[in-house]
């Protein structure tokens, strides 16, 4: 067992511009998020993972940087980050930055350059290509849809954004651009900053010579993952960023790495790898979205199954091999409760239920704002209430192939990025106490039943069910270092696992839906003394030793000895 603090430390992840505005703009900002410190201090976590606050024109929230080295007016200035760093540390809490190496905004002064002639100095900072017949250089599609391809009318010429137009992908086969991106990361390690959450990091290589991608189809573009995600010499250079810089500081670093499964990812976090920290996985966000090319918006039904062999491979795979990032929100992603819970009936048991799964698995847990009170999908009415590039560009493909409207916002509703990026709900006043000017993007009409202030209050909260988890991570070692074993992997209901460290033993029991399945303890736990630590019910006086029905949602951890 190798011990470190951020094996240890549960991360908070905040989107600044939804968390809490301080002057009225709308938008959050520093200063709203370190009025805020305390709060999260109390909630019992380590580390503050927050999105981009750079200099950007915001095409896709702060995902397109034009200036790495400025704080976005929006945000406040670095004279408030300085204090938010201050803040933060004297309060035991440390600062992870997101940090976008695969491109920049199209506003850069980088690309500003690289595009203004085809013999400028900078022109091969980035990525660029004639058409083919009159046609894009390639085939490949972009992730929020269309072509990776933009062209240029100054110069004639295609350039690869693998996001937005707005997001040109940097040309890392540039030594300059290289040491360009290690000379700003080092810059804001040396302000104090305690890591980084790489953005996109798995597409920083693209495949030699931009080939097409199958397309038997013969469709204008299709995806083609394959050409630009998790290619051999990622690895090369995410070990020479480790020699050249992050090896000198104490921090933690976590990839954003869809495609691969667990062994694949063994390639980024191994032990002996010396390349990240950890890396997200996205194998469990994408079971219920169809497998037939469609993407993430057209959905499929699934089965606790499928949902338990994926987080136990990646449990046994990486134990005393790598290490977890494990997380079920993220602003990019629906909320938990209303895809993997259920937020009509079971609003607050399916919450708990799922907080216990989060922070009983092997790894570091990432709690993304809101869920620790039960935020859920937000159900807006048009699609003008929508602000998220991704969404709208879908909305107006869709509109383009003919697709039911109905049908397009239903998607919507279940998978749009905004279901994450609404305001938080700070109480039930104006603006959930979000702001005291008009929000950016419309409040969740739902907050005045949830908000942290009545959450607070009430001893039974989700946010108190949080609280609890936290400080028996922090109690029991073998929370953060036990080693995972499944129970039942056949119950369609039940998700049921150990963890064992040395003489320390947990069993964790989580009933994933509204029915009443009986669990029958197991023969080799019976003779066991059992310890309730947690629950999300309160418990029956007297229940038969050997069985008991679950209730909907009904989750249960027991110390073993």
């Amino acid at each position: 067992m190798n011990s470190t603090w951020w094996k240890e430390a549960a991360v908070y992840e905040i989107y600044p511009t939804s968390f809490k505005d301080s002057n009225g703009d709308g938008k959050g900002d520093l200063r709203g998020i370190i009025s805020k410190l305390d709060y999260l201090k109390d909630l019992g976590i380590d580390v503050i993972w927050i999105c981009p606050i750079y200099q950007s024109p915001g095409e896709d929230n702060g995902y397109d940087i034009s200036d790495y080295y400025a704080i976005n007016p929006e945000f406040g200035t670095m004279e408030d980050f300085d204090d938010l760093l201050k803040e933060a540390h004297s309060r035991g809490l440390k600062i992870m930055m997101d940090l976008v190496l695969n491109h920049t905004s199209d506003k850069h002064p980088w690309f500003i350059e690289s595009r203004s002639s085809k013999d400028n100095p900078k022109r091969s900072y980035y990525i660029w290509r004639q058409g083919v017949n009159g046609l894009y250089p390639n085939n490949w599609e972009s992730y929020f849809s269309g072509s990776v391809w933009e062209h240029d009318d100054r110069t004639d010429e295609y350039y690869m954004h693998l996001y937005s137009k707005h997001q040109p992908d940097l040309n890392w086969n540039n030594d300059e651009v290289v040491h360009g991106l290690y000379q700003m990361i080092r810059w804001w390690l040396e302000k104090g900053v305690d890591g980084f959450r790489f953005d996109a990091i798995a597409h920083i290589v693209k495949a030699k010579g931009l080939p097409n991608a199958d397309n038997p189809q013969h469709l204008p573009v299709g995806q083609a993952y394959q050409l630009f995600s998790n290619l051999e010499k990622v690895h090369f250079m995410l070990r020479k960023l480790n020699e050249e810089v992050l090896m000198d500081y104490d921090i933690v670093t976590v990839g954003e790495t869809s495609g691969l499964g667990p062994e694949q990812a063994l390639e980024y976090v191994g032990d002996k790898r010396h390349e990240l920290n950890m890396v997200f996985q996205f194998e469990h966000m994408t079971l219920d979205s169809a497998s037939n090319g469609t993407g993430k918006w057209e959905m499929r039904s699934w089965t606790l199954l499928e949902l338990k062999k994926i987080m136990s491979r990646w449990q046994t795979t990486l134990h005393n091999q790598g290490w977890n990032a494990n997380y079920l929100g993220n602003h990019d992603q629906p909320r938990p409760v209303s895809r993997f819970g259920n937020d009509r009936e079971y609003r607050v048991q399916s919450a708990k239920m799922l907080a216990t799964w989060m922070l009983t698995l092997e790894g570091t847990p990432y709690i993304y704002q809101g869920e620790e009170i039960g935020m859920t999908n937000v159900s807006f009415d048009t699609i003008s209430d929508y602000r998220d590039v991704e969404t709208l560009n879908f909305y107006e493909h869709a509109n383009l192939q003919g697709k039911p409207g109905d049908q397009t916002m239903a998607a919507i509703r279940a998978k749009s990025r905004d279901n994450a990026r609404t305001p938080m709900q700070w109480d039930d006043s104006a603006q959930a106490g979000f702001t005291a000017g008009e929000p950016w993007i419309k409040v969740n009409e739902n907050y005045k039943e949830v908000n942290v202030a009545s959450a607070v209050q009430d001893p039974d909260s989700i946010y108190h069910h949080y609280r609890k988890l936290l400080a028996l991570r922090k109690k029991h070692k073998v929370f953060v270092y036990g080693e995972y074993k499944l129970l039942l992997p056949l119950d369609p209901e039940l998700y049921v696992y150990t963890r064992t460290l040395n003489d320390e033993r947990l069993l964790v029991i989580l009933n994933f839906f509204e029915g009443t399945p009986v669990f029958k303890w197991p023969d080799e736990l019976k003779s066991a003394s059992r310890e309730l630590l947690i629950a999300n019910y309160e418990q029956p006086t007297e229940e038969d030793k050997n069985k008991f029905t679950l209730r909907p949602y009904e989750a249960r951890v027991y110390k073993l000895t």
